[in-house]
Parts: C-alpha cells; structure tokens; sequence
C-alpha cells in the first residue's frame, strides 16, 4: 500500500480527533455523585432488577432478575444475584461488598470473583422507606434500577430515570425488566 503523506496526515488527524475527542467529551461531564448516606440496615434484603444498561455479565438475563443483600457480622454485605434466563434456568451468583471508607455507605466494592471487584454506587434512593434504588458506576457504563417491587409505580421509574439522566447517563439502551413468568 502506497499512502502519500497528505493521506498519512489526513488519517493521523482523524486518529488524533477521535482519539482527543472522545475524552474531551467524557471530562465534559462532571463526576457521577452519591447519596450522602444509606443506612445499610435498611437497604439490605431483597430488591428487584426494574431496569439496567446492558452489559456483558447479564447478557444472557432477561427476567426476573433479584439482588439479595445481608449484613455480616464483620460489617461486610453478603450478595446473592439471582436471574431466570429465556429458556427458564434458573441462575445465581455470590459475592461480598464492603463499604468504601467515608462514604456515607453509598459507595461499595462488590466481588464476585476474589480478588476483583467492582464499584457499586448508589447515586439515588428512597430515603424515606427504601423502596427504590438507582446503583451505577462512575465510569457511566453500568447502571441498574432497584425496587422492593418488581413492578414500581411508573412515577418511581420516572424518578430513577430522571436520575440516571442528571448524573450523565446515556438511557438510549435501557432495558426495562420483562415481567416474572415460569414460563420461556
């Protein structure tokens, strides 16, 4: 291949533009926030899954899909997510949170493979009777919609959207939880 230097030039230039570009666009938002403070006693116990980003850990989940949490005596949180794919299986995943330090208990390290672990924030809640949750993720790429009730009134989902939004997540490819059947 016999590229001339104007063509060279041209090719580094888009290079450089996407390359600057897209992180010009991602230091133009401001940086995801929590809730000041979740009392965990509270937020522990069974939420379900009312709507997520997709990602690649639950590409395969499309129902029912729960999220267990119970305290443990050494201050950590025990994790049980639990999903009921397409064809009716039925799966479950362990893992442990811990608090991040002076968070206000809004920011926890989940893993469900030691050593890794993951951010889960809590950037928006019912602090009036924990009814719903929004968790993301400061990157932005990952966000779930948690509610004691697998099917919240719509004025909650509009809530947690209006949320999502204010915090700099894209909702283009929100997944809405498909409701709960023993069926396919």
């Amino acid at each position: 291949m016999n590229l001339q230097l104007p063509s060279i030039a041209v090719l580094l230039g888009l290079f450089c533009t996407a390359i600057f570009g897209g992180c010009a666009i991602r230091h133009a938002l401001p940086e995801v926030t929590t809730v000041p403070s979740v009392d965990l006693v509270h937020y522990t116990g069974l939420w379900h899954e009312v709507g997520r980003l997709p990602n690649f850990f639950q590409r395969d989940t499309d129902r029912h899909t729960t999220a267990t949490y119970t305290s443990r005596p050494d201050g950590r949180i025990d994790v049980l997510n639990s999903t009921t794919r397409a064809d009716g299986l039925r799966k479950q995943i362990r893992g442990i949170a811990s608090v991040v330090p002076d968070s206000g208990n809004a920011k926890l390290r989940v893993s469900f493979f030691w050593p890794l672990a993951g951010d889960y924030w809590i950037i928006g809640l019912d602090n009036t009777g924990y009814q719903w949750a929004v968790v993301g993720h400061p990157s932005r790429n990952y966000l779930w919609f948690l509610a004691r009730n697998p099917t919240p009134p719509e004025e909650v989902m509009e809530k947690m959207r209006q949320i999502a939004l204010e915090q700099g997540y894209n909702l283009d490819k929100l997944i809405l939880a498909k409701p709960f059947s023993n069926s396919p």
